[in-house]
């Protein structure tokens, strides 16, 4: 039986220099301490509800997962907010860490600290680039009790960015293959040189637009299947089979060749649905933009997926505690 949801607002990083907005949705009537999950967005300035056209996924998720008796906190992101007075600040100011990492943290602690939530029981669910800085958000300071990655990848992020170029190529016209080709060739030569630069080299460097070489160099120097692999927390690795940003050929694959005999990932591949879990349409990455266009919700067996997955590993919790309380007492026999 479905449970009611309400809404409350919510400050995260009130003490800091970028406190942002954000809604914390409750399962109505909450009887018991609740499992709770933290909503980290993809990349590009984002707000709360990771609104990308005529679509609203991170609002989806929070209302089909609190309605299933899960606390869901989501907040508009930094670079949404601040994201000129971060350029102004310089290369340095805008990293995964600043832009993702250190907020998706603090909602973690703003949930821990509220005693309608369970703080054994408070789950990351990343979303694109959130997904892939999921194990490093975890590793960094969030603690959290497992792992939710979705439309991730283990590849490093200008590797996936080549990709995306790449299939785009394929699907133009002849006519303009000799131009793109050009572009991608030169991006590609930006991306590699970025190894070899020093850290004050790639703060100078732009790689495209107000993009500079740093951004992806930082992010280069914590590769997300690194931590991922070391892990032992529950992870859960879902994935659209019409994804077109990633692919289940090669990041779906690869997250399952790196986890290879780790019994607490787990990973499912819907067929149909995707970069936002919701049903293709065009299902070509050159179409990105009309196929966003048409409104849709995030799939209900992806939510209903999620929720039985961390109610199994919250009843396993439990159970673990019940053993561990039994055997601190004397054996009566």
């Amino acid at each position: 039986m479905e449970v009611m949801d309400m809404d409350e607002k919510i400050i995260i990083g009130r003490e800091t220099p970028y406190p942002l907005q954000g809604i914390l949705s409750l399962p109505d009537h909450c009887s018991a301490r609740v499992p709770a999950v933290v909503l980290v967005h993809g990349s590009g300035p984002a707000d709360r509800d990771e609104s990308i056209g005529a679509n609203k996924p991170f609002r989806d998720i929070a209302e089909g997962l609190s309605n299933k008796g899960i606390a869901v906190l989501r907040y508009d992101k930094r670079t949404k907010v601040y994201g000129k007075q971060l350029l102004k600040a310089g290369p340095s100011a805008v990293t995964v860490k600043s832009d993702t990492i250190e907020d998706a943290i603090l909602a973690a602690k703003v949930l821990k600290n509220d005693n309608r939530i369970d703080p054994g029981q408070v789950y990351i669910l990343g979303h694109s680039l959130g997904g892939m800085l999921a194990p490093r958000i975890d590793a960094e300071g969030g603690d959290f009790a497992g792992m939710i990655i979705c439309a991730g990848s283990p590849r490093l992020f200008s590797d996936i960015l080549l990709s995306q170029n790449e299939d785009m190529l394929g699907q133009l016209p002849k006519l303009l293959h000799w131009i793109a080709n050009k572009q991608i060739a030169k991006l590609k030569a930006k991306f590699t040189a970025i190894a070899g630069m020093s850290e004050e080299e790639a703060k100078q460097v732009k790689v495209f637009g107000k993009t500079y070489a740093w951004y992806f160099k930082e992010m280069d120097a914590h590769p997300a299947a690194d931590y991922l692999a070391r892990t032992e927390k529950p992870v859960l690795i879902l994935q659209g089979d019409k994804d077109f940003q990633v692919t289940a050929e090669k990041d779906f694959a690869l997250y399952q060749q790196i986890c290879i005999g780790k019994p607490n990932v787990s990973f499912k591949l819907y067929s149909g649905l995707n970069h936002l879990f919701m049903k293709s349409v065009y299902g070509r990455v050159k179409d990105f933009k009309k196929e966003y266009k048409v409104p849709q919700k995030v799939s209900a067996e992806v939510l209903a997926d999620i929720a039985e997955w961390i109610a199994r590993y919250d009843q396993s919790r439990i159970f673990n505690n019940l053993i561990s309380a039994a055997s601190a007492y004397p054996n009566p026999l």
